[in-house]
């Protein structure tokens, strides 16, 4: 009796650990059944993916849903289905939401709600700050939790925990790996009166300047080092702390954005104004071409998005009254798609850093590889599909995008979560279906 599978993906190129093959495979209750499947083999669904690369589900370990916040900005409903048009099967979600995620009662409200509202599997950060850090190695063990997040700069309210004696607090309190926005809020602060109201955008990268990110970095991995507490260093902007953290490999990880890899100032701010302003900002090109050296030297382990969508009415006020942050969930992968066809790294390459690297990283379970007993998670994508990125195909309601008007090659065709189509050439399908992941 020949094999009957729930799906069944035939003809496609697939990103295995060891390299690309052509091969098909099965997929039953949610899992990796098979690896290579007979042709007699039956499914309740076939896709053909001829043509295409299967890729293990791509990870976008860097979003802010806003959720809860303004609906009119994004939800984990629209935020989701973005992630899923854009081929991303798993996203993990920041703390400074409106209130911030920083207690049992708020964690619990959110764990329940978003497996109603997701349509991909999502994790939770948990945010530190001066008042809960006792209760910080309880939290970042609940359910779905993919870390703690320590805004060290660059936040405002609670979620601040910018002096080395809180920090070395927070680092021991629990054990797992914690993630940084890494800027140094007193130099932030001595910096701010140098400029005023109305400057030009590029002001941004001058007041939040290479000194104010390395200072960030090079006190942060004093810490982890005194005190053994793994470091995942988030949006690393500068030469200089790619260069350091090399040095610290035994307690660091980091993660660059895809801005950094794309964009280029002061170009960026003179074409697009607020639509630029992100922290940390995007830089000139010395920081871009040490960041893709450091992708191509292996310092780099996760790619984000740090999607963190606003009004564009916001982003088009004078700067500094634009809020920094910028969309991306759904552009994500085909930019690096891109990259990809433009020789700027191998799709293998790219499935480490969005895939197998988060997953390593966070210690998230059954995600990240195309392999047997895995998360039926595949990012079907048509690596010779030219496309320009508009405006106009952006799901979150504040509906804009850095990069329109970009031409890719590179797109994705279909995003299947745990054995379920969700998405399906530009179509979601379904309905939102999306769990808690799963950390160890």
């Amino acid at each position: 009796m020949s094999e009957h599978f729930d799906l069944l993906i035939r003809g496609g190129v697939c990103a295995l650990p060891w390299g690309l093959e052509a091969l098909d495979i099965g997929a039953k209750d949610g899992r990796i059944a098979a690896l290579g499947v007979s042709s007699h083999a039956s499914a309740e669904e076939v896709i053909d993916a001829s043509g295409l690369h299967v890729l293990p589900g791509l990870i976008d370990p860097h979003v802010h849903l806003r959720d809860p916040g303004d609906p009119k900005i994004e939800t984990v409903l629209t935020g989701t289905r973005a992630a899923v048009l854009g081929g991303i099967t798993t996203v993990f979600d920041m703390p400074n939401t409106s209130p911030a995620i920083t207690d049992s009662d708020r964690l619990a409200w959110k764990q329940g709600y978003v497996e109603r509202q997701s349509w991909c599997d999502i994790g939770l950060y948990v945010g530190a700050t001066k008042e809960n850090i006792d209760s910080l190695a309880t939290l970042e063990l609940g359910h779905g939790v993919c870390g703690v997040k320590v805004f060290a700069g660059s936040s405002t309210g609670p979620l601040l925990v910018e002096d080395d004696e809180s920090l070395e607090r927070v680092m021991r309190s629990g054990r797992r790996r914690i993630s940084y926005h890494s800027e140094d809020e007193y130099r932030l602060q001595a910096r701010k009166g140098l400029f005023k109201n109305g400057d030009p955008y590029a002001s941004h990268m001058a007041w939040r300047d290479e000194e104010c990110a390395f200072l960030g970095t090079r006190r942060l991995m004093a810490l982890a080092r005194k005190t053994g507490r793994a470091a995942h260093i988030l949006h690393v902007s500068t030469a200089e702390e790619l260069a350091y953290l090399q040095d610290f490999r035994e307690v660091a990880t980091c993660e660059l954005l895809v801005n950094h890899l794309t964009q280029v100032a002061p170009e960026c701010y003179d074409r697009l104004g607020g639509l630029a302003v992100m922290n940390p900002p995007i830089r000139d090109q010395r920081h871009y071409d040490a960041a893709w050296a450091a992708l191509r030297n292996g310092t780099i382990d996760t790619i984000g998005s740090d999607h963190a969508p606003h009004r564009r009415s916001d982003k088009e006020k004078p700067w500094p009254e634009c809020p920094g942050g910028l969309t991306g969930v759904q552009t994500l992968a085909p930019i690096m798609l891109d990259h990809v066809n433009a020789g700027r790294l191998s799709l293998c390459q790219l499935v480490d850093l969005m895939a197998a690297g988060p997953s390593r990283v966070y210690g998230l379970i059954g995600k990240g590889r195309l392999v047997a007993g895995y998360d039926a998670d595949f990012t079907l994508v048509d690596m010779g599909r030219q496309r320009r990125i508009e405006d106009s195909w952006i799901a979150s309601p504040c509906g804009w995008t850095p990069f329109a008007g970009m031409k890719v090659t590179g797109w994705p065709h279909a995003t299947v979560v745990r054995g379920q189509v969700v998405m399906r050439e530009d179509e979601v399908v379904g309905a939102p279906s999306g769990r808690l992941a799963r950390f160890g």
